[in-house]
């Protein structure tokens, strides 16, 4: 019995533990793997190892050839070879392709398996994009749910906004709420859509906590209500009757009102201190107020005058208007929540700028640049002291900047956005599109308490970073709405856009298509998107149908109003596909507003190929009939003395002109009194450049167009206007520097003129103690006569100045003439003299040189040390005497 008992169990035991092993099996992902993780974890491996394995293998060439003729490595080769064709044979069969990797022919058998795994890996990777696509929450084979009624042309299939109920559980799908066959809410409003091509004027005509009053034209608003078109104008009149109207000169009329309050905001040092955030209240425990009448309004602007902050945030609606709508306005403070009706009260909604412009009360956005042009275009409201929590983001440095990732971050809510596009015109409004509504405002709040204490951490207690997000966000709220204008080149920008080259034909259809398109949406309050899409639009302009089916092929889905105006399209396309056709390149450079590019009729092939053109291409000239554009090189002066001097008209070509040029045009006699001051100059300042090829350059002026030069928009013109500044900034630099040159050598010359004086006054002054020569010469009179004058002795310290050399020679020679005139005089006597000195008989003896008198053996007189020679005093005359030489004859010269 013991032994039957063991023997059951241990039976039992094995039965346990193959349980578990079955157990373990069937948990297992797959056959030796548990989970997806470690099956990964492998096959990358794998992979990688094979990857290293193949690089070691002998490459194709003299390597691989020297190994492929061992029996062995070839037979290796052949088995892996087959055993990976028939792995790839299955993975192939497995996916449902063809998989005949085997028994191919010799000839086209690589060729034709290379084509089988391209095929098979563009089906594998397309089923791993499906199931990839799945992982994140797409489902292709799932058709979306949608409204009763509506059929979509399309599956439209949107996995960004699906609803995560958890982790392991299935996405919910969104609701696409889409109002289509609700009352357009534009026919509801008091006042009529401006939808008309003039410029926007403020709605506003009571300004609460205003500084600076408003304009008289705001404040009259029965005047502002008066359209043209409410009088019985025509409607082609209505908007030029307009615009005469707002070319009055009224004062600040296209300004923001609260422009000088905004500009003299001043941040109270309560907001730019710490302060303790405080906790938002549970939104199931918040009450919600609907508001739509105007009492509720009234009520709302009663509660918010008494708070010191509340956020507030706007949905709106874009595709069924041509401006836009805004349809919601969300309102939270710390304890309630609003939601205002802004299509029942828009015109009403004026009550709100008491609160809104209150510089006490601060207003929290997030990403308010739309906003604030919403507020001003649809309801005339504009706000002071606004905090934008999207700038502090920016400051902050986050990882996103978001409201969803700061509900995420500060409050740790999860945001629905699966609304986030819905029709917000719908009415009356869904619960769920209530509490979408309620979550962008209900914990802004405290996100703005947050980021304050922030800000001041983050500048280490400062509070310079928090100014800079005050200031940022004031200038968010002064940023003003603009309407849309048409203009002629409005449609250059969605040109610029599409990056398409088009011809002429296309552009003119682009063109006619735009303005139409823009035309009916102001008509009828569509946006541009609904009449006829940009996909479209572009799409009939590149084929240019030639009948109303193919306008209406261009287009899937057919736009209501496209259908309606099949025929006017139709008279459109007709109308561009007349015009000439010509290459993409000169319509690109029109649609710029760019004169096109003619190239020059040159006749040679290049700048010294002659092999091409013939004689009589060249034009010929006589001598006197050449082209000579003379320069500017003389006055006019100075120009008729050198025509006397020279014939200029006889010399023709020979003469070179002062200015050669390239740009040179010889215009007619008559034609220069037809061209301005202006263009005269940008004239003279083209012909002023030199080309330095101009020698290869053919003489006409084929190369540069005469209207070109002038072009504002042509390359010639905008570099002439180039040299005109840098020649005005040369002339100017030359004026200055002649100017300094002037003022130095004044300078200078008064230096020298004072140094000449100093120096003449220096030397007057030491000649005053001076005896001058007749001085001296009386003193000797009157003394002993032929005694020498006794030195006087000076005092010490007295000094004679030494006078110059040439001073002093000029002195004594003085002083010698007064001396000999101070002797008595004596009469000469003649008995003693030798008179033949006065006879002529003998000629003085010639200076020059005579070879055939010895001149060697001359006596010469000595004349004594110090005495003065008085031959050649007297006979010393710069005139020749002509008369024969007596240098006598070649051959009687000495010989040296």
């Amino acid at each position: 019995m013991e032994s039957r008992e063991s023997r059951a169990a241990a039976d039992s035991g094995h039965e346990d533990m193959n349980t578990d092993t079955n157990q373990e099996e069937t948990n297992e992902f797959c056959p030796g793997f548990k989970d997806v993780d470690a099956f990964v974890k492998y096959g990358l491996g794998a992979v990688i190892s094979a990857t290293k394995a193949s690089a070691g293998l002998p490459q194709p060439g003299d390597e691989f050839d020297f190994y492929r003729s061992f029996p062995g490595f070839r037979e290796f080769c052949e088995g892996q070879g087959d055993t990976l064709l028939h792995c790839m044979s299955q993975i192939m069969q497995y996916h449902g392709c063809r998989s005949h990797m085997r028994d191919r022919s010799k000839l086209s058998g690589l060729e034709e398996r290379f084509d089988l795994v391209v095929d098979s890996n563009d089906v594998i990777l397309e089923r791993v994009g499906i199931l990839l696509d799945e992982a994140d929450g797409v489902n292709r084979s799932q058709q979306p749910v949608m409204p009763a009624g509506f059929q979509p042309p399309k599956i439209v299939v949107s996995s960004w906004n699906r609803k995560s109920s958890g982790s392991g559980s299935r996405s919910q799908m969104f609701k696409l709420m889409h109002a289509k066959n609700i009352a357009r809410p534009q026919l509801k409003f008091k006042e009529k859509v401006d939808n008309s091509n003039t410029p926007f004027v403020p709605k506003i005509f009571i300004k609460p906590n205003a500084v600076k009053p408003l304009p008289s034209y705001f404040s009259n608003k029965q005047s502002r209500k008066e359209r043209p078109e409410d009088l019985g104008v025509p409607s082609a009149l209505a908007d030029f009757i307009h615009q005469q109207r707002t070319l009055e000169p009224v004062e600040d009329m296209f300004s923001h009102p609260y422009q000088h309050e905004l500009d003299h905001l001043t941040v109270t040092e309560e907001l730019l201190s710490k302060a303790e955030p405080q906790m938002y209240k549970p939104i199931d425990e918040t009450t919600c107020c609907f508001v739509d009448t105007l009492e509720d309004l009234v009520e709302l602007n009663g509660k918010l005058c008494k708070v010191s902050e509340f956020a507030v945030d706007l949905e709106h609606h874009s595709y069924r208007s041509f401006l836009g709508l805004t349809c919601l306005m969300q309102i939270s403070t710390r304890d309630e929540d609003f939601i205002i009706d802004t299509l029942e009260l828009r015109s009403e909604l004026y009550i709100l700028n008491e609160v809104f412009t209150d510089p006490s009360v601060v207003k929290v956005f997030h990403g308010a640049d739309s906003d604030m042009e919403w507020l001003q275009r649809d309801l005339g409201l504009y706000v002071v002291n606004m905090f934008d929590t999207h700038q502090a983001s920016r400051a902050l440095n986050l990882a996103r900047h978001s409201l969803d990732h700061l509900l995420k971050h500060f409050c740790s809510v999860e945001s629905d956005k699966r609304y986030q596009l819905a029709d917000w015109r719908v009415r009356p409004l869904p619960e769920e599109m209530v509490q979408y509504a309620r979550t962008d405002t209900h914990y802004l709040l405290y996100i703005y308490d947050r980021m304050r204490a922030q800000l001041l951490e983050f500048n280490y207690g400062q509070p310079g970073l928090l100014q800079s997000v005050w200031n940022k966000s004031r200038d968010v709220a002064l940023k003003r709405y603009s309407k849309p204008i048409f203009t002629e080149e409005s449609y250059l920008e969605l040109l610029r856009k599409q990056k398409k080259s088009l011809n002429t034909q296309q552009l003119a259809a682009f063109k006619l298509l735009f303005a139409w398109r823009d035309k009916l949406a102001r008509q009828e309050d569509e946006s541009t998107g609904y009449v006829l899409p940009t996909h479209m639009l572009n799409k009939i302009c590149e084929e240019l149908p030639k009948e109303p089916q193919g306008i209406v092929a261009c287009c899937n889905p057919v736009p209501p109003l496209v259908r309606q105006q099949v025929n006017e399209l139709h008279l459109f396309v007709q109308e561009a596909r007349e015009i000439p056709l010509q290459k993409a390149e000169v319509a690109s450079q029109k649609s710029k507003g760019l004169t096109p590019i003619r190239k020059p009729e040159v006749t040679l092939f290049g700048p010294h190929d002659t092999s091409r053109a013939s004689e009589g291409d060249f034009p010929h000239f006589a001598p006197h009939e050449l082209p000579v554009k003379q320069g500017e090189l003389f006055t006019e002066e100075e120009e008729e003395e050198r025509r006397t001097d020279v014939d200029v008209d006889k010399a023709g070509g020979l003469l070179a002109p002062a200015c050669i040029t390239l740009f040179e045009v010889l215009d007619a006699e008559g034609d220069e009194g037809s061209h301005s001051v202006a263009q005269m100059k940008a004239r003279r300042i083209i012909e002023s450049f030199i080309n330095p090829f101009r020698m290869y350059l053919p003489t006409t002026d084929v190369h540069i167009n005469k209207s070109a030069k002038f072009d504002p928009s042509s390359k010639i013109y905008e570099i002439s206007n180039r040299w005109k500044l840098q020649s005005i900034e040369q002339q100017q630099k030359e004026l200055e520097a002649k100017r300094k040159a002037r003022e130095a050598a004044k300078e200078h010359a008064k230096k020298a003129a004072e140094e000449r004086k100093k120096a003449k006054l220096s030397y007057q002054e030491s000649l005053k103690n001076v005896a001058t020569v007749r001085q001296q010469a009386a003193d000797l009179a009157k003394g002993d006569g032929g005694g020498k004058r006794e030195r006087v002795t000076s005092e010490a310290g007295e000094s004679t100045p030494k006078p110059s050399k040439k001073l002093k020679k000029s002195a004594d020679k003085a002083q010698k003439t007064e001396e000999a005139a101070a002797e008595t005089f004596k009469p000469f006597d003649y008995s003693q003299s030798d008179l033949n000195v006065f006879s002529a008989a003998k000629s003085k003896d010639n200076a020059q040189f005579d070879p055939n008198r010895q001149t060697h053996k001359s006596k010469k007189k000595r004349i004594a040390k110090g005495q003065m020679s008085n031959n050649g005093a007297g006979n010393r005359s710069m005139s020749y005497l002509a008369g024969k030489s007596d240098r006598g004859f070649r051959h009687n010269w000495p010989k040296r």
